[in-house]
């Protein structure tokens, strides 16, 4: 076990387009249950109507940029179609019906008969060439610190930090608003809210949408690093882990889903290449647990943590832990 190498991989998560797509992911959930505590199990059908608006224009013949902004557009509408019949219900009721309607999504998008325009199961590959093409770093390697990063890469991870930071900022300023702050009274007493006369309604729909737009970006972002739409990348799976990033970081703060993201990668990296590690000793010695073992053994690990972090740490790991309740901290 090289602790060099356990930090080179580290490295490379923490700064990866993987870990800046769930960050913006995160941001959009954490407006969402966050500050509104809304409980949407179905964003991870938000980040596939977000990334197939994209994958669809490009691959018809239209610019990527065009693609952007569909994207976008087609994630707010399809936030605002789940949220007109479904932001009134309870908490649960609410949960169930999220997560029934991205799985709706995700089926329709790998069925035979949505194949020409979606893909199917196989979903749209190599879409991405046109935003490539506009890197200025070419095709050299470039090093950060001890990681490696080509530059097409490079290319990437600027761009998606970048987006990171301004969604942050504006998110920021959107939650330090007068409308900021219902949402957050919204939160704390919905009936206190309406008495004083706010639209709670129209406010948790608006909420919906925005962190739609957050959503339709992350999905662009993992779809452009992997140069391919497929549905299946887009299961309830991902909803859960974005969640265990928010909760990780704490949720209701502004920079915490960020940091989550960062941190919740660097952990699946460490504990992957440690557990990878002790599984290739394992079978060196004739024992049971190999790399099969090592890959599902990660996420029990990474699960285990979180259990322990709701128990000790409920307000997450990088919040004060007398914080207060506006959530309108960074």
């Amino acid at each position: 076990m090289d602790p060099t190498a356990l930090f080179t991989d580290a490295l490379r998560a923490a700064i990866s387009p993987t870990a800046a797509a769930y960050a913006l992911a995160a941001i959009g959930l954490n407006l969402q249950f966050g500050y509104a505590g809304l409980v949407n199990l179905g964003f991870a059908g938000t980040m596939a109507a977000g990334a197939y608006g994209l994958a669809i224009v490009v691959v018809s013949g239209g610019p990527f940029w065009a693609g952007i902004v569909v994207g976008a557009a087609t994630a707010a509408v399809f936030s605002l179609l789940v949220a007109l019949p479904t932001v009134r219900l309870r908490a649960d009721y609410l949960a169930m019906t999220t997560i029934a309607t991205a799985e709706i999504l995700r089926l329709i998008l790998r069925s035979s008969w949505a194949r020409p325009v979606t893909g199917g199961v196989n979903g749209l590959q190599r879409f991405a060439n046109e935003f490539y093409a506009l890197s200025p770093f070419g095709t050299r390697s470039f090093a950060i610190g001890p990681v490696i990063v080509p530059g097409r890469t490079l290319w990437l991870i600027v761009v998606a930090w970048a987006l990171v930071a301004i969604v942050a900022v504006v998110i920021g300023a959107i939650v330090r608003s007068p409308w900021g702050r219902t949402v957050v009274a919204i939160r704390q007493d919905e009936d206190l809210a309406r008495a004083l006369g706010k639209n709670t309604f129209a406010i948790k729909v608006q909420v919906m949408v925005v962190g739609g737009v957050c959503a339709a970006l992350a999905g662009s972002v993992l779809v452009t690093d992997q140069q391919n739409a497929n549905p299946d990348n887009f299961g309830t799976p991902l909803t859960f882990m974005l969640y265990a990033i928010v909760i990780l970081g704490g949720a209701g703060r502004i920079l915490a889903p960020i940091a989550g993201a960062i941190l919740f990668w660097v952990l699946l990296s460490v504990t992957d290449g440690i557990l990878r590690a002790l599984a290739d000793a394992s079978t060196a010695a004739g024992g049971w647990f190999g790399q099969d073992q090592a890959g599902a053994a990660r996420y029990i690990l990474v699960g285990v943590g979180l259990v322990l972090v709701i128990v000790f740490r409920p307000q997450g790991l990088l919040a004060r832990a007398a914080r207060r309740p506006s959530g309108a901290t960074a």
